[in-house]
């Protein structure tokens, strides 16, 4: 299989389908919950499953309808899943307000992280040593593997829970999206193997929740998804032109400049609430409330394919089209 895609939700059912086709190939029954995130194995091996309380993990090549392994531990909804690059252990979000980190073949926990806060989403960082996540609270945290630690919050907007992280694929840059429809933005310097955050702009993506952003493969795009029933690509350039010369505050007051909005993807008709990037960066699928995902190509602002099949709101989809394992 060169090209997976899978999309979940409130159904209670997983599908993966025939990206170009828009065929579903195969259904597997997810019967204990619905299913918050879906994350694919860097190896295209497995797909693991977020729902309430507990992940699971699925062998993709496989037949089999039953689970290779269940990850017990949360004591609420599992919001945000991410693979090691190289499979060895996982992280999860929980609205049980902790991260923690699994070792994938025994799925047992390695390590818990408390955010004092329900948490909304988690990342890894390409360093595979620092992972971060947001919290409803209102914060952005960075938890240092080798110290075991915080080693920086950050309170984009005072109260204001942010929904969604996303870094680059090049550790470059950090974003993250608020429940005010505002995103943030910083530029991530590594100095003797210590991360550095400079605040490089902000501004307004949505005049509703912000559901999901996500960073395109070559860091070129962002996607930005929203209650408002639209999905946004924002472009991204320039970004070293854009940090101010003190590396603290912008100069002379000056307002941060916004990301230029390149394109709305709006046939939606509820909230969309999860995207991927295709491993090229020119095609999004998004995944929305009205119970389908949509693949977009992003030059010509067109739908390229509708996945008909889920009767129940979607809320998330993983994509993994790359050539070869990474």
């Amino acid at each position: 299989m060169s090209v997976i895609l899978c999309t979940a939700g409130y159904d209670h059912t997983i599908r993966f389908w025939e990206a170009l086709s828009g065929i579903c190939s195969r259904t597997i029954q997810h019967s204990d919950s619905q299913v918050n995130r879906l994350c694919i194995s860097p190896d295209k091996r497995f797909l693991a499953a977020a729902g309430h309380h507990t992940v699971k993990l699925y062998d993709i090549k496989s037949t089999n309808p039953n689970p290779l392994l269940a990850f017990e531990g949360h004591s609420g909804n599992v919001t945000g899943v991410a693979f090691h690059c190289e499979g060895k252990w996982m992280v999860t979000s929980s609205e049980d307000g902790t991260v923690k980190i699994w070792e994938t073949r025994s799925g047992s926990v390695q390590r818990s992280y408390s955010h004092g806060s329900p948490v909304n989403d988690v990342v890894i960082h390409p360093n595979q040593g620092e992972i971060i996540a947001c919290d409803r609270g209102g914060s952005v945290r960075i938890w240092d593997l080798a110290e075991n630690n915080c080693s920086h919050q950050l309170i984009p907007e005072e109260d204001v829970p942010v929904a969604s992280v996303t870094v680059a694929s090049d550790g470059s840059t950090l974003c993250a999206g608020t429940n005010s429809g505002n995103v943030y933005v910083w530029h991530l310097l590594q100095y003797r193997e210590k991360t550095t955050l400079i605040p490089i702009t902000h501004f307004s993506a949505h005049k509703n929740y912000i559901t999901r952003v996500l960073l395109s493969p070559d860091v070129k795009h962002l996607a930005t998804c929203s209650a408002d029933h639209t999905a946004k690509i924002w472009e991204v350039k320039d970004l070293e032109s854009m940090i101010p010369a003190s590396g603290q505050a912008q100069p002379d007051n000056k307002p941060p400049k916004p990301f230029k909005l390149e394109s709305t993807l709006s046939s939606h008709q509820r909230w969309v609430w999860d995207c991927a990037f295709s491993a090229d960066s020119a095609y999004l699928v998004t995944a929305c409330s009205d119970h389908y995902a949509r693949l977009w190509e992003l030059h010509s602002e067109s739908i390229i394919r509708q996945y008909n099949g889920h009767h129940r709101g979607l809320v998330c989809v993983a994509l993994n089209d790359y050539s070869e394992a990474r």
